[in-house]
């Protein structure tokens, strides 16, 4: 298939890997790189600079096809050391960077100067225009469904990404409750030109988090998710679990009140226990609403060939034969 996305990245399907903490690693990323799609590196989960080259070197072992690297911007005190983290993507050869969090309008001259290509999440048009403003060469728009942080606006992906369509030139792919052929399709027809996926690229074989946290998706219905700290306009969409359940409570008795420091030991450092450690209750954890269309842990391999398999069979098949 060859959308507008495909030949941006110089992949063979329209469908990209989001990143992922403590999930996007060179395992994960080199699966869907080699499976035709996009792989993504999650740059913050390195601790430095130096972390993230060895991971970027580590990738480049496992597959000769293009991946990324996704840099959240965070707006905190002590920022990350960026410069380092730019300079281990350039020096790795690494082409395309997927954005997050602030405004990377800071960054986009030392990405453009090496040739990377930029795209940026973003949840309203609003910011998508202005990434497309800004130089970036493409946007994933992400819808209310997904997992993570979906901003404030609470606008699904069947107005978002019209909307989008509508409003912009560069190239978009759908991002929040992708799962599937159907997806794609759907997707596609909206104005999208491929979709990202999250929570379903952790239910596959090569993600390298424990089999608790698979197991858990795949247990998962669309009604499982929950939205935690909206209080704080920091909103973030969660597997339900007891962290979870006492973060909201917390919210609820304090209510106007509530800090991040009342909530921080159900959402700070917790990731590492629970990716890594299966610890499930250990704290909440960014997962999409998609859940609920996820029932098996395939290889990424098996999973986009499916994919793709489905998506031709819709639009050939089941589409076509509808305008006979």
């Amino acid at each position: 298939m060859k959308t507008r996305i495909t030949e941006l990245f110089g992949i063979q399907h329209p469908i990209i890997q989001g990143g992922m903490h403590y999930v996007g690693l060179a395992e994960l990323a080199a699966a869907v790189s080699n499976a035709g799609g996009l792989g993504i590196i999650t740059g913050l989960t390195q601790k430095t600079p130096e972390l993230l080259a060895r991971e970027i070197a580590r990738c480049r072992e496992m597959t000769d096809k293009p991946f990324g690297v996704n840099l959240t911007f965070l707006p905190t005190v002590s920022s990350p050391d960026y410069p380092g983290y730019i300079k281990a993507i350039v020096e790795g050869g690494v082409k395309a960077v997927e954005t997050a969090g602030n405004n990377p309008q800071k960054w986009m001259p030392l990405l453009k100067e090496h040739g990377i290509k930029v795209i940026h999440k973003c949840t309203s048009v609003r910011h998508a225009l202005k990434a497309e403003a800004i130089g970036c060469d493409a946007v994933s728009v992400d819808g209310f469904e997904c997992g993570g942080h979906p901003g404030e606006d609470d606008v699904p992906n069947f107005i978002l990404l019209p909307r989008a369509a509508e409003e912009l030139k560069i190239p978009f792919v759908a991002s929040g409750g992708m799962a599937d052929g159907r997806s794609l399709v759907a997707a596609l027809a909206l104005g999208a030109e491929g979709m990202n996926m999250g929570t379903r690229f952790i239910a596959t074989k090569e993600a390298p988090v424990h089999e608790n946290v698979k197991q858990a998706i795949v247990a998962a219905s669309e009604l499982d998710t929950r939205l935690v700290m909206r209080p704080l306009r920091n909103t973030e969409r969660v597997l339900n679990n007891a962290a979870v359940e006492r973060l909201l409570e917390k919210e609820k008795s304090l209510g106007a009140n509530l800090k991040f420091e009342d909530i921080i030991e159900e959402v700070a450092g917790v990731y590492p226990r629970i990716m890594q450690s299966g610890d499930m209750d250990a704290g909440g954890w960014s997962c999409g609403m998609v859940a609920g269309l996820i029932h098996d842990v395939p290889s990424c391999q098996e999973l986009i060939d499916r994919i793709m398999g489905e998506a031709d069979q819709l639009i050939r098949q089941r589409l076509a034969g509808m305008v006979g």
